[in-house]
């Protein structure tokens, strides 16, 4: 059994996306690094860091390819340090999730959310475990993409720490308890 892990935050990069909803894959991540001081260092098509928790290896990308493009950073990621599909966690925003919920699946669909899209297609497969992390829908119509990669509002921006921890354990726990006990501590009863 591999002790490798890929770790896979989906975002944006650029400082207008920074604190923006669509980068809360990018935040669990940098939440995550905080807690263990760990920094990123810009590398191939990804901002990387690794975490070496309990015998794991849990290597950290943020993809620099933007979010349509994610696929390409995760399979370059994936075949770089051998790691099998099942050691993937994937982390998205989802906005058909009420504000700070978490949703962790085995695999599933895209759910419209285009990094997962591209993840897909690269992978030819829906096989890997993801974290969907609920962002609201609290949107006119038509007003989605503005919504999305706009800025969480006051009330939220107090919440995302606790948020961001709680899915930054969860990643612990997806590499060290294995998915099935991970799903059961960390999808929300909601």
């Amino acid at each position: 059994m591999s002790t490798n892990y890929l770790v896979v935050g989906l975002g944006n990069v650029g400082f207008e996306y920074e604190r923006t909803r669509h980068n809360i894959g990018f935040m669990v991540l940098d939440k995550l690094a905080s807690l263990n001081n760990l920094t990123f260092e810009t590398d191939r098509l990804a901002q990387t860091s690794l975490l070496k928790h309990k015998g794991k290896n849990i290597y950290l990308i943020k993809p620099t390819t933007f979010m349509n493009l994610s696929g390409r950073a995760l399979a370059f990621w994936m075949h770089y340090y051998k790691i099998p599909q099942e050691n993937i966690f994937v982390i998205c925003d989802d906005l058909h999730l009420n504000f700070g919920s978490i949703r962790i699946r085995a695999k599933g669909s895209s759910g419209g959310q285009n990094g997962l899209n591209n993840i897909n297609e690269v992978l030819q497969s829906e096989n890997y475990a993801r974290m969907r992390m609920g962002i609201g829908n609290n949107f006119a119509k038509g007003r989605q993409s503005e919504y999305v990669l706009g800025a969480f509002d006051s009330e939220q921006v107090k919440l995302l720490p606790e948020i961001l921890g709680k899915a930054s354990d969860a990643i612990l726990s997806f590499c060290l308890e294995g998915l099935d006990i991970c799903m059961n501590k960390y999808n929300s009863k909601s």
